[in-house]
Order: structure tokens, then C-alpha cells, then sequence
């Protein structure tokens, strides 16, 4: 009876390699399936709202002839096709198709040579698509790389920029739904700009987030929502330490790109005296260690210059020679820039950033935004 259990069990041990490479395979199956269901049905609503606009066009342009199209043309479509042609619906397909007008001549190059291409009824010996721009030679060169649900939501961006950065970022990051959702109300776009030039911000609504250098991973504030932890209570740095490691999947999301979770409390000695760092990372983009220290309190230079020394430690001990420089973050409630400016020479690699335990403002952060706007051209 042992021997068969040995033996049932070493069958078991040899098939696992090959479960894994037939799970990934499927898993990559079922979401290259998913990913093509999603392109059809952008580029469905996207024609939907092409034809909509060229069919008011063409007829009266009065405000109460379009809320009354779209209610007969609802009517029409729910009896023949069921739900999700909802006058909200096609008018969220109209939206669509205004917005992102331009990627129409994006896909019509591939479908222009298809046309010519392809004169007859028959495409391979099969029934030609209602439309060309439904053949799969069209749908992979699609312009649209996320899903319905997603663009419903960028679309109640205003701003041209800022809509344009959370497309690619969550294209890039391949942020789900909920992620976007969560960038978005953490109001991500704004807190970057913050940090960055005018050209920063260009390059942020044009390419997305690009990092190059230590500054193009900062924030402020630092949203820290999820940890739970209440600002009206009392709680620890010790208290603010162990929610950020049960939650350090959201917090590494929260720091940005590249960064992996290396320590919790990394001791170092020297002189017989003992040091600890309360969180270290590594960022993989920028090949440099990434060392935090959390205060409850207001900064003081003595923060600053305890930083410092950490930020010395391993530059000159941790870090390997092809390494870049060690990145030290201060996270605080509350800062003075000059008091920062003061302590710190100027090539120091070393920053201190605020946060907080709720979703900031968007008009807050909206406001500091033309204060910026207002100092970069002062400065021109």
C-alpha cells in the first residue's frame, strides 16, 4: 500500500511541471480571448457613435432631436438585441466616438487596402464581415487597447492631458478597472505634475509615466487610504509600519514603478551602535536602492540628517559599483520646504515627501496645479 502511495506521489511530482506550462498556456489563452471580445466590442461602440454623429449630421442639430434619436434608436435596438443599448449607453457611444474621433484614421489605412483588396462577398471563402473593419487584419491593428468599462470611465475626464495619461498608464500597467478607478480618485496625474516642469507634464499626456531618474518615481502627498488606519485616532510609526507590510502589494502600486519590497527594519552597525531603516526597496528601472523612514510627526533636520547618514551607509557598503546612488525617502504628515533646503546640500539624493490617510481633493490639488503654472512662468 506504501509503495503505490510512492508511487502515486512520484507520478504526481513529475506531472507538476507540466501542469504549470498547460495552466499558463490556458490562463494566456482565455485572456488573449477576453482582450479580442474587448477590442471587437470597443470598436462596435466606436462605429455605433460614428454613425450616430453622422446621422444628426445630417438631419436637424437641435439638442432635442438628438435626446430623441437616441430614445427611438434605444427602443429600436433593446427589442432586437436585448440589454446595453440604453439611451445612457449610446450616448456614452457617441462620447466615444467625439473623444477619440482622431484614431479613426488610425484604422482606416488597414482597412482601405483590405477594401481593395477584397472585392468580391467572399473573405477566404468565408461570408464577408457586416463591415470591413470587423475582419481580424483590422481588429489587431486596433487603435483602442483597453476595455468598454474603461473608456466609460475616461471619458468623465475633462482634461484632454490627464485623460490621455490614465489610457496609457493603465494600458502600460494593465491596471483593471477598480485600479483605474483608484489612480484616478487618488488623482495620480495632478500629483505627479506637481513634481515635474512644464515639459514634465507634456511628456507625462504624451508617453505617460517615463522613469529615467529618481525624481520621475516621486509624488505628493503619498495616498495611503488603504491601510485603514483613521488620522483622528492615535496610532505609532510602528502602527503605520505594519499596515504598510500587511498591505505592501497596494503600497508598492502606491510608490510607482519598478520598485520591489527587500526589508522591514534593516539593521546596520557601526562604532557599536546599532541603526535601523524602517523600510527598504529596491527599484529595479533605476538599479538603486530606495530606503524609507516614517514620521508622525513634523520634519526636522535631525530626520533629514539621520537620512543622510542611512543614505551614506549604503552607498558606501549595501550598493555594488555598477549600482546607481542610494534614494532616500522621508514620508511625513507635515514639512517645510525651507527647513529641507537648509539641511540638505543640493545634490542630495534624498527627499522628503508628505502623505495622508484619505483621498485628497482634486480641487486642492487642481489649485496647487495653477500655483505651479503660475511660478514655471514667472520663471520664463
Amino acid at each position: 500500500m506504501k509503495k503505490n502511495t510512492h508511487v502515486a506521489k512520484a507520478k504526481s511530482d513529475g506531472l507538476a511541471p507540466l501542469i504549470v506550462e498547460v495552466r499558463r498556456l490556458i490562463q494566456s489563452a482565455r485572456r488573449g480571448v477576453a482582450s479580442v471580445v474587448d477590442t471587437f466590442q470597443v470598436m462596435t461602440n466606436f462605429e455605433i457613435g460614428r454613425r450616430i454623429v453622422e446621422h444628426e449630421q445630417k438631419g436637424e442639430t437641435r439638442a432635442a432631436y438628438g435626446a430623441e434619436l437616441l430614445k427611438e434608436l434605444s427602443a429600436q435596438l433593446t427589442k432586437e438585441f436585448g440589454k446595453g443599448f440604453s439611451p445612457v449607453n449610446l450616448s456614452h457611444m457617441r462620447r466615444f466616438f467625439l473623444t477619440w474621433r482622431e484614431r479613426l484614421q488610425i484604422f482606416q489605412q488597414p482597412t482601405e487596402k483590405l477594401l481593395i483588396a477584397e472585392k468580391s462577398q467572399q473573405v477566404n471563402g468565408k461570408p464577408a464581415p457586416a463591415h470591413i473593419w470587423q475582419h481580424p487584419a483590422v481588429i489587431s491593428q486596433s487603435p483602442f487597447t483597453l476595455s468598454c468599462t474603461h473608456y466609460v470611465l475616461l471619458l468623465t475626464i475633462k482634461d484632454p492631458d490627464e485623460r490621455s495619461f490614465y489610457e496609457i498608464e493603465a494600458t502600460k500597467e494593465g491596471w483593471s478597472l477598480p485600479e483605474l478607478k483608484r489612480q484616478k480618485a487618488s488623482a495620480l496625474y495632478q500629483r505627479l505634475a506637481l513634481s515635474r516642469d512644464k515639459d514634465g507634464v507634456k511628456r507625462l499626456a504624451e508617453k505617460g509615466q517615463i522613469i529615467t531618474k529618481p525624481e520621475d518615481v516621486l509624488k505628493e502627498p503619498y495616498v495611503l487610504e488603504f491601510l485603514g488606519l483613521d488620522e483622528k485616532t492615535g496610532y505609532s510609526e510602528s502602527d503605520l509600519e505594519s499596515a504598510i507590510i500587511t498591505h505592501i502589494e497596494r503600497f508598492l502600486l502606491e510608490l510607482g514603478k519598478g520598485f520591489l519590497f527587500e526589508a522591514r527594519q534593516k539593521r546596520f552597525s557601526f562604532d557599536e551602535d546599532h541603526y535601523f531603516v524602517d523600510l527598504v526597496f529596491y527599484n529595479r528601472l533605476l538599479r538603486c536602492y530606495v530606503i524609507i523612514d516614517l514620521k508622525l510627526d513634523k520634519l526636522t533636520h535631525q530626520d533629514l540628517g539621520q537620512m543622510q547618514m542611512y543614505v551614506n551607509y549604503y552607498d558606501r557598503h549595501v550598493k555594488l559599483p555598477e549600482e546607481n546612488h542610494t534614494i532616500g525617502l522621508l514620508l511625513c504628515q507635515s514639512k517645510k520646504d525651507t527647513v529641507v533646503e537648509l539641511t540638505l546640500p543640493k545634490d542630495a539624493n534624498i527627499h522628503a515627501k508628505e502623505y495622508q490617510l484619505y483621498l485628497p481633493s482634486k480641487e486642492l490639488l487642481k489649485n496647487k496645479l495653477l500655483e505651479w503654472a503660475r511660478a514655471e512662468t514667472a520663471k520664463a
